[in-house]
């Protein structure tokens, strides 16, 4: 059995400018690990159905490309969508 304990990042209470995180309103933190970080070969559907809702998904999929997560569905995208979206720009 695959798994894995990474869950997205801790969500913090403010952004420098007063507003709330992206972490702190994304609707991944109201659900559990197991959905974006599904076993091998799993679906990732309902994980980026999710995402296509969720306010923060933009600065979520920022937030990955930055620091290069490379497990999970983040900001709508699989490992290997961001993988590719990598090597495109």
């Amino acid at each position: 059995m695959y798994t894995h304990t990474r869950i997205h990042p801790e969500p913090t209470a403010l952004t420098d400018g007063g507003e709330l995180s992206w972490r702190e309103t994304a609707l991944c933190a109201q659900t559990g690990p197991e959905l974006f970080f599904p076993e091998p070969g799993s679906s990732t559907r309902d994980a980026k159905r999710l995402c296509a809702a969720c306010e923060g998904r933009d600065a979520c999929l920022e937030y990955a490309l930055a620091n290069d997560e490379r497990f999970g569905v983040w900001g709508g995208l699989s490992e290997q969508e961001r993988h590719r979206l990598r090597r495109q720009g």
